[in-house]
């Protein structure tokens, strides 16, 4: 009888996160271009799509923050400046300016890294979010970076990633602006059939917890398939990562379109 009532409590709470979650109305600038500058064209594509994320890993080499997965395939003309910070600038001042996160994952470094970034941002800060005060592009720190009591030493227009692995104050837990989770330490799921129920249940806590905190939260190593960005999207994630832009952009426009009969 207890495992009866055990299980019964379970499939409520998931039908619950489930119709909660299906309150949210999912567009283009619900998804995570993940690891972008991998793509054939790196900033454009996902901007163009009108994703509402997008992330490139950096070192800081020779004064100057590259992108690239791996410090060895770091080219001097594939830094941050060139392939996302002077484009976001001639965009905004052409007039093409709209709501967007860059997350920048730093690789190496976080001092140097930052140091080099707060230098490279400065033809950006009229456009740039700060505490309190939401703007056209949000800049979010992850991959290595301070420890919670550092954030204050940093400009008010850089915010952090959270993986939920410290604690905060108060203070030092409004400069967090995302929780991000690696989905596959949580379901070995892979994309295809069904979500195991235990799984469901495990994701949809997550989530509902990481809401309660008023935090948004993304997924990083999910499933990329269009069966896990539903059900990525029915648990209520913030935003949906993704390698295939065009693919991704496509699936959210038509789930909008249906959204909105």
């Amino acid at each position: 009888m207890k495992e009866l009532s055990r299980l019964a409590f379970i499939i409520v709470c998931i039908f619950c996160c489930i119709i909660c979650s299906a309150q949210q109305k999912y567009t283009v600038a619900n998804a995570h271009s993940h690891n972008d500058y991998l793509n054939d064209k790196p900033f454009q594509l996902a901007f163009e799509n009108g994703f509402g994320s997008i992330e490139a890993d950096v070192f800081p080499v020779n004064g100057t923050l590259l992108v690239a997965h791996h410090k060895k395939d770091t080219q001097s003309q594939r830094s941050l400046k060139n392939l996302y910070i002077d484009p976001l600038l001639r965009s905004f001042d052409a007039g093409g300016k709209r709501k967007l996160s860059l997350l920048i994952d730093i690789k190496e470094s976080y001092e140097q890294s930052l140091g080099l970034l707060v230098k490279e941002l400065e033809p950006l800060k009229k456009y740039l979010s700060t505490t309190g005060r939401p703007n056209f592009l949000t800049i979010i720190i992850s991959g290595a970076r301070p420890s919670p009591g550092e954030y204050k030493n940093y400009p008010d227009y850089i915010f952090f990633d959270c993986d939920l692995k410290l604690s905060h104050k108060p203070d030092e837990w409004n400069r967090v602006v995302l929780v991000s989770l690696p989905f596959n330490k949580i379901s070995a799921w892979d994309g295809k059939n069904n979500l195991k129920s235990k799984d469901k249940m495990a994701l949809a806590h997550i989530i509902d917890s990481v809401h309660s905190a008023g935090k948004p939260i993304r997924f990083w190593a999910a499933p990329d398939t269009k069966t896990s960005w539903k059900w990525q999207m029915r648990l209520g994630a913030d935003f949906i990562g993704t390698d295939k832009i065009i693919s991704l952009a496509n699936f959210l426009r038509k789930e909008n379109k249906k959204q909105q009969k």
